[in-house]
């Protein structure tokens, strides 16, 4: 209004912005303390006008505006982040942007102190250490949309192996950061944990483009993180005791789930790979059943088979 109308008089600014007297008193006052805008009282016209500053340029308000209820979200994500944060990876880039952040939140009632206290992530144990100049190379060709190169170390097989790929899109799963790239070594679909990638650099080449719905299809239709080729679907039943925390739990989007009659609870679900699965079956010992197929059945029994080997005298 002061930029637009010139003078603008205190019962204008009332009348168009629907506060009352001392809620304009003191945004006024914020906006010239707080956000340096200056403005100022015109005796002769009886209104309030921005002041031309010393060297012409004209006063900007900042870009973000929220309100304290968004603040506070905004900085328990921040907390979030950095509980979730491997290894230091986002931390320097969201500082600058969180430090402004929290100086907005002067004007709440919550210090952003508080935030930091009130808020506790308990990460696993288990997570991988990715190094952040891989964690940048790999952020940067996705964004820019140029092609990888990089040493990709196969645990599976013990093989390192040299990749050009076309970056999709990151992953963030059970606390470890993976790539969906394009291989163009392979000339299909891959997932590459990043902590697993050595060497890496951004080429000039553009990458390949592939549409979402394909990246989907190709890599999210399985269980958890493991693909393959054909579709199958096994039936798990977990027992009374074990449902009671089971049937609040998603294994998987398109999972089927069943009550027994004795309390006890079935879930169909698709996998495509068996590999993660079958951890997690493991995980719930001897509170869970594979009813279905049998070949996932005789997967599990070999794995508690081997497992009893390890303690025999």
């Amino acid at each position: 209004m002061l930029h637009d109308r010139g003078t603008v008089t205190f019962a204008d600014m009332i009348a168009a912005l629907e506060v009352s007297p001392a809620t304009l008193k003191r945004d006024l006052a914020y906006l010239r303390d707080r956000l340096n805008a200056p403005i100022e009282y015109d005796r002769f016209t009886g209104g309030y006008k921005m002041a031309t500053p010393r060297h012409g340029e004209r006063h900007q308000l900042p870009g973000l505006w929220f309100s304290p209820q968004e603040i506070r979200a905004l900085l328990t994500m921040h907390q979030l982040l950095t509980d979730m944060d491997v290894g230091g990876l986002l931390g320097p880039h969201i500082q600058p942007l969180m430090a402004r952040i929290t100086g907005l939140l002067a004007s709440a009632d919550t210090p952003a102190e508080a935030v930091a206290t009130r808020v506790k992530l308990i990460a696993a144990s288990q997570r991988r250490t990715v190094q952040l100049a891989c964690f940048e190379t790999v952020g940067n060709a996705l964004m820019m949309r140029k092609r990888l190169k990089f040493q990709y170390h196969s645990r599976h097989r013990n093989e390192v192996s040299l990749r050009e790929v076309s970056p999709q899109r990151l992953s963030y799963y059970r606390e470890n950061w993976y790539l969906d790239a394009w291989c163009h070594t392979s000339k299909s679909l891959r997932m590459f944990a990043l902590d697993a990638i050595e060497q890496s650099a951004m080429m000039e080449t553009p990458a390949r483009d592939l549409s979402t719905k394909k990246v989907e299809a190709e890599l999210n239709d399985g269980y958890g993180i493991y693909n393959g080729n054909a579709a199958q679907w096994a039936v798990l039943r977990f027992t009374p005791m074990s449902a009671r925390w089971v049937e609040s739990e998603l294994w998987h989007p398109n999972q089927k789930t069943r009550k027994l009659g004795d309390g006890s609870l079935e879930i169909e679900l698709p996998y495509l790979n068996p590999t993660e699965l079958i951890m997690d079956i493991l995980r719930h010992g001897e509170q869970v059943r594979v009813i279905s197929p049998p070949a996932l059945q005789r997967a599990v029994l070999a794995r508690l088979d081997a497992a009893r080997q390890q303690y025999k005298p």
